[in-house]
């Protein structure tokens, strides 16, 4: 199995398409390892997907494009996304706004197990070099929610409600703490403040409508010219 490359002019390429322009994708809970549903996508909706970070399909009997939830509000962010040896079924692994299926269940597949694979919790199984992206993707959604639901007394919801300012304040804040860390050469306390700053780094990109994605995809592209 290969990894699709969240550039979206490369290995695109590769991909085998049937007859009719389509590709079957499989969509998998990054955190589960539930899967999700199946649907095809042909070239458009697969650029889509890796360029905007979230899934899109194309409809056979609609003839069109379709952005999950983009009724329902259950969208799907894409953590990874692969092609298999034949390079002609692609697998997303992502992390789900809600529902997949229209009826209002987890998953359009009946009798899986939504909380673990083999008893293992999925995060879990990551390997320490997949961990870290998942963990971020899991923030990234957690942080959507926030700005979408505003629960009252979180944290977020506050950060939401004060505004671009409040939030540019906190990371410069948090940005300072770093550098003191830094400067005492306290590494519990720069693991601390790392922290907190990624986080308010979040919380902002999600105010700016910049995904994760689209960082990652800028540091993909530095990394690989």
């Amino acid at each position: 199995m290969s990894r699709l490359s969240l550039d979206t002019q490369s290995d695109l390429s590769q991909i085998q398409y049937n007859e009719q322009g389509l590709v079957p994708a499989i969509v998998q809970d990054v955190q589960t390892g539930q899967v999700l549903m199946l649907a095809y996508m042909n070239v458009e909706s697969l650029s889509t997907s890796l360029k905007t970070g979230q899934t899109w399909f194309y409809s056979r009997s609609r003839d069109e494009l379709w952005h999950k939830g983009e009724q329902s509000g259950n969208t799907q962010t894409i953590v990874q996304a692969f092609y298999d040896c034949d390079a002609d079924t692609l697998l997303f692994h992502v992390v789900p706004a809600g529902p997949a299926c229209h009826t209002g269940e987890i998953s359009c597949f009946v009798g899986v197990d939504e909380a673990k694979v083999n008893d293992t919790p999925w995060l879990e199984a990551r390997n320490d070099e997949q961990r870290p992206a998942d963990v971020l993707y899991l923030l990234e959604q957690r942080v959507a929610n926030r700005a979408s639901e505003m629960p009252e007394g979180s944290y977020t919801t506050y950060l939401f409600t004060k505004g671009i300012d409040k939030i540019l304040k906190k990371v410069g804040e948090e940005t300072a703490e770093v550098i003191i860390g830094a400067k005492n050469r306290n590494s519990d306390e720069v693991q601390y403040e790392v922290a907190d700053l990624i986080y308010h780094l979040m919380v902002m990109l999600r105010e700016q409508n910049v995904p994760l994605s689209a960082v990652l995809s800028e540091l993909e592209h530095r990394y690989t010219t």
